[in-house]
């Protein structure tokens, strides 16, 4: 049996969390203008831009590759939670399982953080832990703070 894992990390951030979960959830097809260094385009391939269950098509660069991944997405807006579910893609050849969830958890009145968990389980074990992703993930995060605090 191939290696798995899952990786959490807290992400603090300035702005609500309703804002920073609102971007998230509704504005993908903003990223590419705010945080184009990391993404430089997303498409949506099936559903609406902010429908449970659509199918997105992101490109983006992980330690100056382009890559491409396409992903489903779940949402749950009691939680101000979203899952992302890896379908087909540049990681999927090395990932049997590759799914994230974005939850923004309230900290103070102007300040959140995002609990990031991502479970992964490799195809074989030969190919690398996916723990580039979780770092662009980050980034991101953080990048697109600047963005939400003016939106």
């Amino acid at each position: 049996m191939a290696t798995s894992g899952t990786y959490v990390t807290e992400v603090p951030l300035k702005g609500t969390a309703e804002k920073h979960y609102k971007m998230w959830r509704n504005d993908n097809h903003l990223f590419p203008d705010v945080v184009g260094h990391h993404i430089q385009g997303v498409t949506v391939h099936e559903g609406e831009w902010d429908s449970h269950g659509s199918i997105k098509i992101w490109n983006y660069t992980l330690d100056g590759k382009e890559e491409l991944v396409k992903e489903r997405r779940e949402i749950d807006d009691e939680n101000k939670t979203l899952k992302f579910i890896g379908l087909e893609g540049h990681i999927m050849e090395q990932l049997k399982l590759y799914e994230f969830d974005f939850q923004f958890i309230p900290k103070s009145e102007d300040d959140c953080v995002c609990k990031i968990t991502m479970r992964w389980e490799k195809l074989n074990d030969e190919s690398p832990e996916p723990s580039g992703y979780m770092k662009v993930l980050k980034s991101i995060l953080v990048d697109m703070e600047e963005h939400v605090l003016k939106a």
